[in-house]
């Protein structure tokens, strides 16, 4: 009761409130007046683009100075502290760099403002990534990274074995057991420690083999037993037989990406923001990206990215508001990409021609982009998160059988969503 009455009276004040954003279906969108030097919270920069494109900003708006606070690199860690911090109300934060799980969430919670699609040109961004900035038909934040796992792979090793790269597990654990072995290097790696990257590489499995885990409204668990042992089983059975090397069960996304670029794994799944530094290492000019692979055919990703959301207890909304137009328009979108290698969520540079001859992996990505499953969308998304990388995790790690950890596992995200928590 609490939390709805603050979501109210939040509600109240910003319709009470001479707001810019305009009025959508009778309500008022939009920040709260308020302009001055901003913070930028966002998830740690590993590839160094941020700065230069928020220098441009502070260049020509030196009022509005922007300061980038960067956060953990793990979600998990960047939403605890986000959270921390919004519950106490403090004004310390004003944009929020939100990934495109959060927004029902935050929504919700009341910690973050609506915006008005009037002010967006939502239309020339791709449609699913749009999507995971709406919650009960309401805009809460603006698209700004889009993301869908690939598969990396060494295009060399496979090329002069006269392979093309796998489009089901079965290519997929063949080519790793037999190259693994023959050339000494591990076979194919993700995201396998217990946080919300184990999470997606699970839910990636999972629809990869045809299965869902809850119905689009989160209200009802939808796992098929047979379709998410199968899907358990190709991650437990590679660990088991050696294609998985051990190591990648402490891998997070960095992990991974070094493992690759060191020439250490002849498959590594991990986002598209990996391409750029591979370009410049041990595996330069011997590796290619693709789709993941599925059971039958190719697989379907995880849609990620981050999305710019407004603090609600900012005081310095306006500013928030037009330093997210900004950052968000096709010219630093298309920095996005060319200087930080993230996938930019306006439809029209993938098919742009000079992007496609310097990142020649657009077409796959945007086919995965379109073709990407979303996670649920539920307020309690983190611990619905929880539930499926511990129990996944113990299948993993602790050798528990797999169709105990499903039994289990349909059990947990029932009662879940049953108590809301």
């Amino acid at each position: 009761m609490v939390r709805r009455g603050c979501l109210l009276l939040v509600t109240l004040l910003l319709a009470g409130c001479s707001g810019f954003g305009g009025d959508s279906g009778g309500e008022r969108d939009g920040a709260t007046g308020g302009t001055g030097p901003i913070t930028l919270v966002i998830g740690r920069d590993t590839t160094a683009y941020l700065r230069p494109l928020l220098d441009r900003w502070n260049q020509a708006h030196p009022a509005e100075r922007v300061t980038l606070l960067e956060l953990p690199e793990a979600a998990d860690e960047q939403r605890a502290q986000m959270v921390a911090n919004l519950q106490a109300h403090s004004d310390r934060y004003d944009v929020l760099g939100l990934d495109v799980v959060w927004t029902a969430e935050f929504a919700d919670a009341g910690w973050i403002v609506p915006l008005d699609r009037g002010l967006f040109p939502l239309n020339k961004l791709l449609a699913p990534v749009v999507d995971t900035a709406v919650y009960r038909d309401r805009l809460w934040a603006v698209p700004f990274t889009s993301n869908a796992g690939l598969l990396y792979y060494r295009s060399d090793l496979l090329k002069k074995e006269h392979l093309k790269p796998p489009t089901t597990w079965a290519e997929l654990r063949d080519q790793a057991k037999r190259l693994g072995k023959k050339y000494d290097i591990g076979g194919y790696a993700g995201q396998f420690l217990p946080y919300e990257g184990l999470t997606v590489n699970f839910a990636e499995a999972v629809h990869s083999a045809g299965g869902t885990i809850l119905s689009p409204d989160a209200r009802t668990v939808t796992m098929n037993p047979d379709t998410t042992r199968t899907a358990l089983g190709f991650l437990v059975d590679g660990l088991k037989e050696g294609w998985i090397p051990q190591e990648a069960l402490a891998y997070k996304e960095e992990e991974s990406r070094l493992a690759f670029q060191r020439g250490e794994l002849l498959f590594a799944r991990n986002w598209p923001h990996a391409y750029g530094p591979a370009t410049h290492s041990a595996v330069a000019g011997k590796f290619q990206v693709t789709r993941l692979p599925g059971h039958d055919g190719p697989g379907s990703s995880t849609l990620g990215g981050q999305n710019l959301a407004i603090s609600a207890y900012s005081k310095r909304q306006k500013s928030a508001l037009n330093f997210i137009r900004y950052f968000t328009g096709p010219e630093n979108q298309r920095l996005v990409l060319t200087q930080g290698s993230f996938p930019p969520v306006w439809a029209d540079l993938y098919d742009d021609p000079d992007l496609i001859r310097r990142f020649p992996y657009l077409p796959v990505l945007k086919e995965a982009i379109l073709s990407a499953r979303p996670r649920p969308v539920t307020a309690n998304y983190n611990q619905v998160s929880l539930v499926i990388s511990s129990a996944v995790s113990s299948a993993l790690t602790l050798g528990k059988p797999v169709d105990e950890t499903v039994t289990e596992l349909k059990q947990q995200l029932g009662e879940v969503i049953q108590t809301g928590g």
